[in-house]
């Protein structure tokens, strides 16, 4: 049975200031989303299922949907702010949905093979998609086990502003915790440093962060259903509470509930976090095809 690739395209970017799931960004127009696609077909997998909005479903459909019909098996699932377990409601005034817990969570009716989980406006590499592929085909389909691609930390800088990284911590392979870095950029003598208040921490750009590129089985669905209720009791009355996929995975692991085996790539990961990192992205995807990494046109 082939995995599922799940790409959570539902949200805007408030830095970037656009919807940049549709924005081109390769040679011929196409958007990251398509080279996750692309690359995930090549890995071995039968389905996407895209998490989206609908507010912007037709667009979304019309611009990246339709191009992959005939190529792989295509659904969606929608993320709404008033899709909530029944007794609770949303809070007056709140207006940003739940976060990504309740992303994975609305997929559940539209996904029933060990799945990958990813964001939309990244570009992960080749490499992710082969390794988190293998992963998912050997994880105990009956179980909470799971899994997580991760990148060295300098593969994952943005030229144009400092980011903030989970670090992994990992015994035997699987995942302890994952410990936010903030402000992590390169200095002057090119050294990667994160900053803690107004100290600078040198790092070795070596150490393997999440970028929010996870593989699980669908026993993870009454997993979150049930921690979802919880979360709602204990912040639903919050504004701008987010319920994410690092904490929840987080205590998961603290309740013994989940093993997370820590895969790594060495490809360079790239994204749209500032708007000056658009052209950047442009001329790393214009090599890539120019060396052959891509054909031409990826949808020939």
């Amino acid at each position: 049975m082939k995995p599922t690739v799940v790409i959570m395209a539902a949200g805007m970017g408030s830095r970037y200031g656009g919807l940049k799931q549709i924005d081109p960004m390769g040679p011929n127009g196409e958007t990251l989303i398509e080279y996750s696609v692309y690359d995930a077909i090549r890995a071995g997998f039968g389905k996407v299922v895209f998490i989206i909005r609908r507010d912007f479903a037709d667009a979304f459909k019309e611009s990246v949907g339709s191009k992959f019909e005939g190529r792989i098996v295509v659904d969606y699932a929608y993320q709404a702010l008033d899709d909530l377990p029944e007794g609770f409601s949303v809070p007056a005034g709140r207006e940003k949905p739940w976060g990504t817990g309740q992303a994975i969570l609305v997929c559940k009716d539209v996904v029933d093979t060990p799945f990958s989980v990813q964001n939309a406006d990244d570009y992960y590499g080749v490499e992710a998609y082969k390794v988190v592929a293998e992963a998912l085909q050997q994880l105990d389909a009956e179980s909470t086990d799971s899994c997580m691609v991760g990148f060295e930390t300098q593969n994952t800088l943005s030229p144009n502003g400092a980011v903030t990284r989970g670090v992994c911590e990992a015994e035997e392979g699987y995942l302890t915790s994952v410990v936010e870095r903030f402000s992590i950029e390169r200095n002057a003598d090119g050294v990667v440093q994160c900053h803690d208040g107004d100290q600078a921490i040198d790092m070795t750009g070596a150490e393997i962060c999440s970028m929010n590129f996870w593989g699980f089985t669908p026993e993870l669905f009454p997993a979150l259903e049930k921690r979802f209720a919880g979360f709602l009791k204990a912040e639903g009355s919050e504004m701008k509470s987010e319920w994410l996929i690092p904490t929840i995975i987080d205590d998961m692991i603290n309740a013994g509930d989940t093993r997370v085996k820590v895969l790594s790539s060495h490809d360079r990961w790239f994204g749209v976090t500032y708007p000056d990192d658009k052209p950047t992205v442009v001329a790393e995807l214009k090599a890539m095809h120019d060396a052959g990494k891509y054909p031409a046109k990826l949808w020939e």
